[in-house]
């Protein structure tokens, strides 16, 4: 991960690093939602488990400094899609009380007990349908630096299309109010199946003229799991139309930016 970090600095790119912490109860995966976060919030019976936790975040964001050169500035994404059910920090695993405190709780032990100074955080719902929703959980202007939304391609082309004008144009309001930057933080379509021009028809009708600074799409894992094509891809033609688009900036298209 260093390794990547420090060619993405070097070239100028925007780092953004999520974080996917294994329950502290149970020691099993993000996925597991047995209920914790009252045990790790500050008194709890797990709290200094959380935040040995954190220290190994904190060594490895202060250890950048010394690999790379000068602070590097990370967008740090963590405890995302809170309003879902699938992670331990979800809706169905704690109040949205219990979850601000635990984001204030990990933004302060990082800056005040571990004395990192490098981090943008950025605060990600899932798909949503309002302004209240995307603020239910949000724990307070001060704790959070970008504003962000996580939308997976699901259902039809059109209606994802939908989503995203819909999504996005509440995600620019509420960003506008506070004066903060915002993005896609996390987006995809899965295998790129069935659509060759998903990339101009879909998405690009989605995210048009939205105001994001930038969208980020998931992983290429392995064959059965990718979100950006390969060579010969069934949308790897379209892949490149979209990025000749003139409103879609690639990394050689910012640095001609003045």
């Amino acid at each position: 991960m260093k390794k990547l970090i420090k060619k993405a600095h070097k070239n100028n790119g925007i780092i953004t690093i999520s974080w996917h912490p294994d329950n502290p109860k149970t020691n099993k995966s993000s996925w597991d939602t047995t209920s914790t976060v009252k045990q790790i919030l500050r008194g709890g019976s797990l709290h200094n488990k959380y935040k040995n936790w954190l220290k190994k975040v904190a060594n490895f964001m202060k250890g950048l400094k010394n690999f790379i050169g000068p602070q590097v500035p990370i967008v740090f994404r963590p405890l995302h899609e809170m309003n879902g059910n699938w992670f331990w920090w979800g809706a169905t695993s704690c109040t949205p009380d219990e979850y601000k405190r635990l984001w204030r709780e990990t933004v302060y032990i990082l800056k005040d007990d571990y004395n990192v100074h490098n981090l943008l955080y950025l605060y990600s719902p899932n798909t949503l349908n309002s302004e209240e929703e995307f603020l239910k959980f949000y724990p307070g202007d001060e704790y959070v630096d970008i504003l962000g939304l996580d939308i997976y391609q699901k259902g039809t082309f059109e209606e994802f299309t939908t989503i995203l004008n819909r999504d996005l144009a509440v995600l620019k309001k509420v960003a506008s109010q506070k004066n903060k930057l915002f993005a896609l933080s996390e987006t995809g379509y899965d295998m790129l199946k069935g659509k060759p021009k998903w990339w101009t028809e879909v998405l690009h009708k989605g995210i048009s003229n939205s105001g994001i600074a930038w969208a980020l799409f998931w992983r290429n894992a392995w064959m059965n799991h990718y979100f950006v094509p390969y060579k010969g891809q069934e949308t790897s033609a379209n892949f490149k139309e979209f990025k000749k688009l003139s409103d879609i900036l690639f990394l050689e298209d910012i640095k001609k930016v003045k």
